[in-house]
């Protein structure tokens, strides 16, 4: 278990700091496994077929890191009879008739990222110049997609096994937490502890081999209502919901859909409200670049970003990383990353895109189901 139970000492939304590192795990080759298939059959049977963007394909899942990025651009405005969206309009069209080899070195040339698929750089060549075309002020900083000073990428690990029966219960065994600025893009802090199950105290040998995650660990560790509380402490010494807006942020659905509801049910608490809304990046990343829901998976989006994943697959902390990579590499292309999922009464659905994006409220102890 963490020593230092995931705390900062001092922080600032725009000063990274390190981030902590979990005991136990290190930065090794590790194979995906039948774990990945059971979450996408999580997926695939419970999440909500309407998509959650104007447009938009539903997305599965997977896990992933980050990288320093430039900020987003504004949406293109429907209105044209401003020359400079004439401009724009002008400038990808000349974009879209590029090769990979001239868009490479235009992106070169203006010192930008080079990595990715075709697609992915025409959509980074595009969002420069809307961003050099496009004078940005206060009034319209909601249309840059900065609709969250800073995003918390969460990305739980639960028992399970090789084969798990259908009424398996999955407990959250590791609450990683990887905070990000949307301003200065990078990642600014990071949280981490191991969680001791309940119903099933004792771990399958596919879980420790999956998850790295070893019977001691969960046997030193606290209760889910334990962490929780420091979970919220900690957010809480960042100032989110009072001075910062943030929203939470997952790898798909089933993080808070499937885990953390089924975790606060065994636990006799109720639901956080601050993790009733969050943004699932598979959503958010098809929406954007235009791919199908097969191209979400974790491995997909980096490969397609041109990264590689960094650290030990199932370690929650390092799929939490990755995803967060993943995250400000999208806002460095222009994505606006914003809500898009609910828990309703229990029930996931989609939040429309017309809703106006929200932060979370302000995080508070859990509170006993009545």
């Amino acid at each position: 278990m963490l020593a230092e139970k995931g705390r900062a000492k001092t922080w600032e939304p725009n000063s990274p700091s390190n981030v902590t590192r979990a005991k136990g795990f290190q930065s090794v080759s590790f194979p995906h496994s039948d774990m990945e298939e059971q979450k996408e059959n999580i997926q695939d049977q419970d999440e909500n077929k309407s998509p959650g963007e104007s447009g938009a394909r539903d997305t599965p899942h997977l896990k992933t890191a980050c990288s320093p990025s430039e900020p987003a651009v504004p949406p293109l405005h429907r209105e044209f009879s401003d020359p400079v969206y004439k401009e724009i309009a002008l400038a990808n069209g000349h974009i879209n008739r590029m090769n990979r080899d001239e868009l490479r070195a235009k992106l070169s040339e203006l010192k930008l990222d080079t990595r990715g698929v075709k697609d992915v750089l025409k959509k980074r060549l595009k969002s420069y110049y809307k961003k050099q075309k496009l004078t940005l002020s206060a009034a319209e900083a909601a249309k840059t997609g900065m609709f969250y000073d800073l995003i918390c990428v969460v990305d739980f690990e639960a028992t399970c096994e090789e084969n798990n029966p259908q009424d398996f219960e999955h407990e959250i065994i590791e609450f990683p937490i990887v905070l990000i600025d949307t301003r200065t893009l990078e990642i600014v802090d990071s949280f981490q502890e191991y969680v001791k199950p309940e119903i099933n105290p004792k771990l399958s040998d596919f879980c420790v081999q999956l998850t790295g995650i070893t019977q001691k660990m969960v046997d030193d560790a606290d209760t889910f209502p334990a962490v929780l509380r420091r979970v919220v402490s900690w957010l809480q010494e960042k100032e989110l919901g009072t001075k910062y807006r943030y929203t939470l942020l997952t790898d798909g659905s089933w993080d808070m859909s499937k885990f953390l509801n089924i975790q606060c049910r065994i636990s006799g608490i109720r639901y956080p409200p601050f993790a009733r809304k969050w943004i699932n990046i598979r959503k958010s990343y098809g929406n954007f670049y235009k791919v199908p829901r097969t191209n979400t998976k974790l491995s997909s989006m980096l490969e397609k970003l041109g990264l590689k994943y960094e650290g030990r697959p199932h370690c929650g902390l390092d799929d939490a990383r990755n995803i967060s990579r993943i995250a400000l590499r999208m806002l460095q292309d222009g994505c606006q990353l914003r809500d898009n999922e609910h828990l309703h009464e229990g029930e996931l659905q989609s939040v429309p895109s017309s809703d106006t994006p929200e932060g979370a409220p302000p995080p508070q102890n859990p509170k006993g189901r009545h």
